[in-house]
């Protein structure tokens, strides 16, 4: 069983790397308003700081701009993401080791239905995978890459159609939101019509 195995190591790590986040940014907030001398060891701690935090930053410190809100508070709009993208990363891996588990347990019994619907249920996590990577790629600058395009092509068909209703607010996506609560309901009912009668 993965779900009881793999799954709690990969939960430490990855809210492990959350909170070693979490301190970078805390610090980068701290000389965001101290403003040390740059010619001392605080001082250059503080710009190589600055230096390797700023793809981070950035983004947000432009979305806090245009609202005409102090850019030196960016580092806590980037933490509220990373806190998101955490939980949200990690709600999709649970889903893939229950869905692997799933399929196995259902595959060895023989269970038809149970097997559907872990199927369904897999297809529509790839899908939330899949606007997760969408949003990711919004938010940060990457190269053209041929695996995003195919992401945006995936995605496209649903989120275009909400998108036009509800158009983006500044760096906010929010038919990305959603397009996720409803998938998360079609979940919650592949659950209980295939699998657990």
């Amino acid at each position: 069983m993965l779900s009881l195995t793999i799954y709690p190591i990969i939960w430490l790590i990855v809210w492990g790397a959350f909170l070693g986040f979490l301190a970078l940014m805390i610090l980068r907030l701290v000389f965001n308003y101290s403003d040390p001398n740059p010619f001392g060891a605080v001082g250059r701690f503080g710009f190589n700081l600055r230096k390797f935090t700023e793809r981070f930053v950035y983004p947000a410190a432009r979305f806090l701009a245009n609202f005409k809100v102090d850019i030196r508070l960016a580092p806590l709009l980037v933490i509220f993401i990373a806190l998101v993208l955490t939980y949200f990363g990690l709600q999709v891996l649970s889903n893939a080791f229950f869905v692997i588990d799933g399929l196995s347990g259902s595959i060895t019994t023989g269970n038809v239905m149970a097997t559907i619907g872990y199927i369904l249920y897999g297809l529509l996590s790839l899908l939330v995978l899949f606007i997760l990577i969408r949003f990711i790629s919004q938010w940060f600058v990457f190269a053209s890459n041929s695996f995003l395009s195919f992401v945006r092509k995936v995605t496209d068909p649903i989120i275009l159609p909400v998108q036009k209703r509800i158009p983006p607010v500044g760096m906010f996506d929010l038919s990305a939101m959603i397009v996720l609560i409803v998938i998360f309901i079609l979940q919650a009912i592949v659950m209980n019509v295939f699998v657990k009668p």
